[in-house]
């Protein structure tokens, strides 16, 4: 897998920081049938990949979740990203350990993005899905706490440089999209 600079600690302490927050204030999956937690219904091969590091927080025993390595230099991933990386699928849609949800399952609907001069602007998920998500399509308003907490927690995310260079393509990729 490849190295990330950030420790399990700090892995530990943004989910703690996430854990306090939601994007809403009411469970947004009954205004969609927890249509991202249901990804799978969709398309079975949908999943998400851990960050560098995210791996040390989860036990990969854990019955919940199935786990696969992917080599970056088959995918899309920056140049600095060289070795491996876990891919996970949760196996009990819609209900999982919320407490152990990926980091972007917690940072769902909003995506960091590096804009041209550095700073960094959380945006609505832009990603193609597969299923419709009411809160990106209507860009409902979202709790400021979680907008904060989110924000913290991908200005922690991006000292580490492999994060950083990530976040940085897909911000230049969806720049040039405009």
């Amino acid at each position: 897998m490849i190295k990330s600079a950030i420790r399990m600690r700090t892995y530990r302490a943004i989910y703690r920081l996430l854990d306090r927050v939601q994007p809403v204030p009411f469970d947004c999956g009954t205004i969609c049938g927890a249509a991202c937690c249901n990804a799978a219904k969709y398309d079975e091969s949908l999943g998400m990949m851990l960050l560098p590091g995210e791996d040390k927080v989860h036990d990969k025993k854990d019955d919940w979740l199935t786990w696969e390595a992917l080599i970056t230099n088959e995918y899309e991933f920056p140049p600095s990203w060289d070795g491996k990386v876990w891919f996970v699928r949760c196996k009990t849609p819609p209900k999982c350990p919320r407490r152990l949800r990926p980091m972007q399952c917690r940072t769902f609907p909003l995506l960091p993005h590096i804009n041209e001069d550095g700073s960094l602007e959380m945006i609505y998920n832009d990603f193609e899905l597969p299923y419709a998500c009411p809160m990106i399509e209507e860009e409902t308003e979202l709790d400021e706490r979680f907008v904060r907490a989110t924000t913290t927690a991908w200005r922690h995310l991006l000292r580490d440089p492999l994060i950083y260079d990530l976040i940085w393509k897909e911000s230049r990729s969806r720049d040039a999209d405009e």
